[in-house]
């Protein structure tokens, strides 16, 4: 089923939406499972679809909701009041954890992965997920988000939502190096990756019997208001198809000329880490130019990792580029990268491997803490002063006789030459 307007789908008729599909696919249910994404996709619109769905059912139904977290930290209280505009307690929430909360239920194999991959990784790699999701409890399992361009699959969500927000460690940190390995510039906006592929094997062996339906958003925003253009439910992958369709058509947007500088804004609600923050690394490195530079305004990013682990992992062996990461991994003295994958598949992702400069300009990290990763430090207030947001304009910007290129949420877009 599909709902669009390119306006953008009003509060009507999303709740019109919401109805017909709980019609279709959750009448008679009596425990339901919603799985939307957490704060950090704030624009996704699965906030509001999740309270929907409570006001819709919540009272002839149990409902849990499990944010599908992948690697990310827990939702705070504050979150998840202003994500579910209230209708999800917070006592309430169902917290996966992606290290020891999951069941496995097989395997994707070697070969497969050898011949998506046209060679570059050619291991096994395990499915698992949240253990809720096959425990047959629930008579109704909706997953709900957004579809956007994303570094590790090329489309976001859809089964991902699934095997990497309510995913484990095997496969996130497979698939992760699996799109690493594979390339970023062959990946992002792109439906059909190595990476989408091993979901798609995992989704048809072994989800197949499970009472899952998507509801899968194409969105913009304009400051804090999200415009959800298209709505597509449904189990079939059509209907993903159709909103991978969408979404390159709004959030990949093509730049006129090279960026010599290009200054991304980090709203501090949203980005809390350079795991979250580096967005602003990987959805316009295939627009800035050779020797360009990256200003990335971070006023909210406390931390590198989502996790004290993941945290570790990045302050020891930093954003050094795809060759080095890759080094670093073969090194049989460095088995706690070797055991991480996404982490280096994320170091991977975070670095321009030379090509452009990137300054983090932070009020919560230190000039030693965010040099000790590879990358150039500004202090916040400093940058914001030269670069104000609030002056900022999408698009490009005339600072003090200098040409530059803005940005204001990297999170839903895609820039390239």
């Amino acid at each position: 089923m599909y709902y669009i307007n390119e306006q953008g789908l009003t509060e009507d008729g999303l709740r019109a939406a919401v109805r017909e599909t709980l019609l279709r696919y959750a009448a008679g249910a009596k425990r339901i499972l919603v799985l939307p994404p957490d704060y950090t996709r704030l624009y996704s619109g699965a906030g509001i679809l999740t309270s929907m769905i409570f006001d819709e059912i919540g009272d002839r139904a149990g409902i849990d909701v499990m944010p599908a977290l992948g690697t990310h930290a827990p939702m705070t209280r504050e979150e998840c009041e202003d994500f579910f505009r209230g209708r999800v307690r917070y006592e309430d929430l169902i917290v996966h954890n992606w290290r020891t909360d999951v069941t496995k239920l097989g395997e994707v194999p070697a070969e497969f992965v050898r011949e998506v991959s046209e060679g570059l990784v050619d291991t096994k790699i395990d499915v698992e997920v949240n253990r809720r999701i096959v425990s047959g409890e629930y008579d109704c399992i909706l997953s709900v988000g957004q579809v956007v361009p994303h570094e590790v699959v090329g489309m976001a969500n859809y089964s991902k939502n699934i095997f990497v927000g309510c995913g484990g460690s095997s496969m996130i940190n497979a698939s992760h190096m699996l799109g690493a390995f594979y390339g970023l510039e062959r990946i992002m906006g792109r439906d059909f990756s190595p990476v989408r592929r091993v979901f798609d094997y995992a989704e048809e062996h072994f989800l197949a019997n499970l009472p899952i339906v998507y509801m899968l958003t194409a969105t913009t925003n304009e400051g804090d208001r999200t415009r959800i253009h298209g709505l597509y439910v449904g189990r079939e992958r059509a209907n993903f198809e159709a909103a991978v369709a969408h979404s390159q058509r709004i959030n990949l947007i093509r730049v006129d000329e090279p960026l010599r500088k290009a200054v991304v804004y980090l709203d501090p609600r949203e980005f809390k880490s350079t795991w979250l923050g580096n967005k602003a690394v990987y959805r316009t490195r295939m627009a800035i130019a050779d020797g360009g530079e990256l200003i990335v305004l971070a006023p909210g990013v406390a931390r590198f990792g989502e996790d004290p682990e993941n945290d570790r992992l990045i302050r020891k062996y930093g954003y050094v580029g795809r060759e080095n990461v890759l080094k670093l991994v073969a090194d049989p003295a460095n088995t706690d990268l070797a055991e991480n994958l996404s982490v280096a598949a994320h170091l991977i992702h975070g670095s321009s491997d030379g090509r452009f400069s990137i300054t983090y300009c932070t009020a919560k990290l230190t000039r030693e803490e965010v040099e000790g990763a590879n990358f150039l430090y500004r202090p916040y207030e400093e940058a914001a002063a030269e670069y104000d947001p609030a002056k900022l304009t999408d698009g490009w910007n005339d600072v003090n006789g200098e040409r530059i290129f803005y940005i204001s949420n990297p999170a839903l877009g895609l820039w390239t030459k």
